[in-house]
């Protein structure tokens, strides 16, 4: 389903729920209003708390409020996500060329190829486990600070790694401090983009998250050539003096509209696994992670496994990338346009295609693996659309608190994706056909989880009786009708449904 073009998930300060007007044109009001969301953040902070929200520093007061403009300084803001993204997941991504260096190279002693996998996991997983505390932090310490602290870590991080000699050196520094700085900032700017915007919201926040692909465009080319020209040491220690300066220079100029759109910043809020929405939530994430860790760390060694060199396995990562840098924007412009939900589907669902009948048929040739490297916007699909489907799920209010757990949940597939992927890997040219099959397998699992999320959000536009035209009117009206109305006459049903409604609902053709 796709919110109200104008900010159908801007909530008012008193008001629980993202809000649909039941009926559009005159009359409206007189009609009322349907309440969509089925749990109040305020209310259940309360409880869990036991204090009001007012007390938080991120509770928006009335006084405070102001007319919402798009745009604006939020391009700014999405200038500026998009460079630190390009220097936490970018540089993350040149793992993959770390990775194929340290397998052959034998320079870290009590290595294994399980060991270096566990090491390019950690570097994920930890950012995921750390996702609590930087949301506690925000609401503690605020957005910038919070951001810098991450800074710190991962040129720390970098700095370390360049002394490493051995494997438990890598793991501390190149898996847990790394993967802590990348947590802190990733954490820090994932729910900021989507407050600035409205209509353009995917567009916004795919934009921002097309700095990854840049930089992992980048940084692959760029740490290749530093490992052969400069050596290990120094490609390190370029990387850490380029992260800090960049992602320094960004955190001053970041703003958040925490206070504006009353975000709770909640690192547990537990109410949420009380909903079967969220689930479905959870799963698209968690089966899409496997395969797109399994992606990323792979196509670098998988390209020297089938005979192609060192620096052809490079570009066919920069490639894989640069596909995700300028895929990214348009999947966020189409996802505003098509719906948000139908293009995290068939995205995820491409992707799951692509690695069965691309990598698997045409990746032995190196213009079928280039094509293949092409579909790599459809491979991390998740990162344009996470934060606009969640914010579509759980409303603004929540989404911090929601995606603090959500990235938490992913932890598991982080790190053991790779691991479980090498150790599936054999010898010979056909070494990677479980790892490939294993690949295209958790995006098809990934897929059925989101489109069942859709099917339930059909159902909600059914319980509603809300058509596509009507859900573009403005949500100004919809808090203005809901005054004066008991909870017994705007509240819906809270079940998602029969097992046919699923069903049927996945079968449907509409913008959702």
């Amino acid at each position: 389903m796709e919110f109200p073009a104008d900010a159908g998930l801007q909530m008012d300060g008193s008001s629980s729920v993202p809000l649909f007007q039941a009926d559009a044109g005159e009359g409206a009001e007189e009609r009322g209003m349907l309440e969509m969301e089925t749990w109040n953040p305020k209310s259940q902070y309360d409880d869990e708390k036991g204090s009001s929200l007012s007390n938080s520093p991120v509770e928006s007061d009335s006084t405070e409020d102001e007319e919402f403009k798009e745009g604006g300084y939020g391009w700014i803001v999405v200038a500026s996500v998009l460079l630190i993204n390009a220097h936490t997941w970018g540089l993350n991504s040149s793992y993959a060329v770390f990775l194929a260096y340290y397998l052959r190279s034998g320079t870290i002693d009590g290595s294994s190829p399980l060991a270096f996998a566990f090491v390019g996991g950690l570097s994920i997983s930890f950012a995921f486990i750390v996702s609590p505390l930087a949301t506690v932090c925000i609401g503690k310490l605020g957005t910038g600070t919070t951001m810098r602290i991450g800074v710190v870590l991962e040129a720390i991080s970098f700095v370390g790694a360049s002394f490493s000699t051995h494997i438990w050196h890598l793991i501390l520094s190149q898996g847990v401090c790394f993967g802590a700085g990348l947590g802190f900032c990733f954490t820090a700017t994932v729910g900021i983009v989507p407050q600035w915007f409205t209509k353009r919201r995917s567009f916004a926040n795919a934009i921002s998250t097309s700095g990854s692909g840049f930089g992992g465009l980048v940084y692959s080319l760029a740490t290749n050539a530093m490992i052969s020209n400069l050596g290990l040491a120094w490609a390190f220690r370029i990387l850490a003096i380029l992260a800090f300066v960049v992602n320094g220079a960004c955190s001053l100029v970041l703003r958040d509209r925490n206070k504006q759109v009353g975000a709770v910043h909640i690192a547990f809020h537990m109410d949420l696994f009380k909903h079967f929405e969220y689930w479905l939530f959870l799963g698209w994430g968690f089966f899409i992670l496997i395969g797109y860790v399994i992606v990323v760390f792979s196509l670098t060694d998988y390209a020297q496994v089938v005979g192609f060199a060192a620096s052809q396995g490079s570009l066919v990562s920069a490639i894989f990338n640069l596909s995700q840098g300028l895929g990214r924007p348009i999947i966020g412009l189409v996802s505003d346009r098509v719906g948000r939900l139908n293009i995290a589907g068939l995205g995820t669902l491409v992707a799951g295609l692509a690695a069965y009948f691309l990598w698997i048929f045409a990746g032995k040739a190196y213009p079928g693996l280039i094509i293949y490297a092409v579909f790599g916007m459809f491979a991390g699909v998740i990162w344009p659309c996470v934060a606009p489907v969640g914010a579509e799920v759980v409303g603004l209010q929540l989404l911090p608190s929601a995606l603090s757990i959500y990235w938490l949940v992913l932890v598991l597939p982080a790190t053991f994706a790779e691991v479980i992927a090498l150790s599936l890997r054999t010898s010979g040219v056909d070494g990677y056909i479980n790892v490939q099959l294993l690949a295209g397998s958790m995006y098809i699992a990934s897929f059925i989880s989101i489109w069942m999320l859709r099917s339930w959000k059909l159902q909600q536009l059914e319980a509603l009786d809300v058509t596509e035209a009507q859900t573009g009117t403005q949500t100004a009206n919809a808090v203005k009708s809901l005054s004066g109305r008991s909870k017994r006459d705007i509240s819906i049903r809270r079940s998602p449904g029969l097992f046919r409604a699923y069903i049927a609902g996945m079968l449907t053709v509409r913008r959702v």
